[in-house]
């Protein structure tokens, strides 16, 4: 098995056979692309293209929208490939403002214009909007994925490879890891070693995997390959990367961050993390643990650098999503009901070391990945 992705060579990216993967072949659905823009009053006669921080949603325009009207729209059997803009969140998985713009101007309402309306939303953004969106493809019967900090290298890479063997992996990952009791997570940062341990409690593991077939209103995360868990209570400390600079130390009682406690760096980052626990604590509930499934390049993106195999990430906040308890309502205040990744990987966070991370289940103990590589466990499942 290849685990260098350096090693692996990837087919050029097919934007039909992307979808036709993801969502199966076409009857007839109404697509549309959705962005995330400062103003989305912006994407009136395609304003934004002239804003080149709007990287992000330029990829939402050159390559779906006018991939669809190139005739990939025809070749899938969809229709519409229209796109609308609404203002981004500001954080990752907040919920969304209704209003939203088309490229003539008219302002429109998601719920009542492009919920309705449309069987399948692809939604380009900045901000991920996975957790809102999968609220409302329940209330509102429409399927999707989300493609936020789409970059070149996610596109020659995470989106070319066939879904369909990403499925297949990381089936063959959830089920070693289902079940599990606990996990346990040792990490080093300044020659010292800090464990997180997560109970999950025999509950049965979940999977990222890309797969969005007819039948059923779901959002899926592009590109995807994780296997993840909803933890229901942890312990422990575990360092966490404030900026290039500074590091704090996470101490977790009960399920949920308590405080932090300077490392080294800027210490007024340190003192606003602990006025925000004390002000709203649920900002530091443990939402979920999750572990990579592919072999990718790094892209600079967490939405694919958390799915590379080796990588492990605990994320803060709601997981309502995820099949978790934790909804935004239970937030003081809005701008905080977001779910945010703590992605542990050598690109990333070079300054903590992942000595190991093992899983707990029944008698049974297994090392899943050491130094940000994977287990000969891990390995194992894969080539089963």
């Amino acid at each position: 098995m290849i685990l260098d992705a350096n090693e692996r060579s990837f087919p050029p990216f097919s934007l039909t056979r992307l979808l036709t993967t993801c969502f199966g072949r076409g009857n007839g659905e109404k697509v549309c692309i959705l962005i995330d823009l400062p103003n989305p009053a912006d994407i009136e006669d395609y304003k934004f293209l002239e804003d080149e921080t709007l990287s992000i949603q330029n990829y939402g325009h050159e390559v779906f929208y006018k991939g669809f009207k190139a005739g990939a729209l025809d070749e899938m059997n969809w229709t519409g490939g229209d796109i609308f803009a609404y203002k981004e969140t500001g954080g990752s998985n907040l919920d969304m403002e209704d209003d939203c713009y088309d490229p003539d101007g008219n302002h429109l309402s998601l719920d009542r214009d492009i919920y309705t309306k449309y069987d399948i939303i692809l939604t380009v953004s900045t901000f991920s909007a996975t957790a809102p969106l999968t609220a409302k493809c329940k209330e509102f019967g429409f399927r999707g994925a989300t493609l936020h900090g789409l970059n070149q290298i996610i596109l020659d890479t995470g989106l070319a490879v066939d879904y369909e063997v990403v499925s297949a992996e990381a089936e063959k990952l959830r089920l070693g890891l289902t079940k599990a009791d606990r996990f346990e997570i040792d990490f080093e940062v300044e020659r010292k070693v800090y464990t997180l341990i997560l109970h999950t409690n025999g509950q049965e593991a979940q999977k990222s995997h890309g797969l969005c077939p007819p039948g059923k209103p779901d959002v899926a995360n592009l590109p995807a390959g994780e296997v993840y868990f909803v933890p229901e209570s942890a312990e422990g400390v575990f360092p966490f990367k404030y900026d290039e600079s500074t590091i704090g130390l996470l101490h977790v009682e009960d399920g949920k961050i308590v405080k932090s406690q300077f490392v080294y760096g800027d210490y007024a980052e340190i003192e606003d993390h602990n006025r925000r626990l004390k002000e709203d604590p649920m900002i530091g509930a443990l939402g979920e643990l999750g572990f990579g499934t592919q072999v990718l390049p790094f892209s600079g993106r967490d939405i694919q650098d958390e799915k590379i195999l080796g990588t492990i990430h605990v994320a803060t906040g709601r997981d309502d999503h995820l099949g978790g308890n934790i909804t935004p309502d239970l937030f003081k205040e809005h701008a905080n009901a977001s779910h945010d990744d703590v992605l542990y990987a050598p690109h990333k966070t070079p300054e903590i070391r992942l000595q190991q991370a093992r899983m707990i289940r029944g008698e049974q103990t297994e090392i899943l990945i050491e130094h940000y590589k994977p287990s000969k466990y891990m390995v194992d499942l894969l080539e089963g």
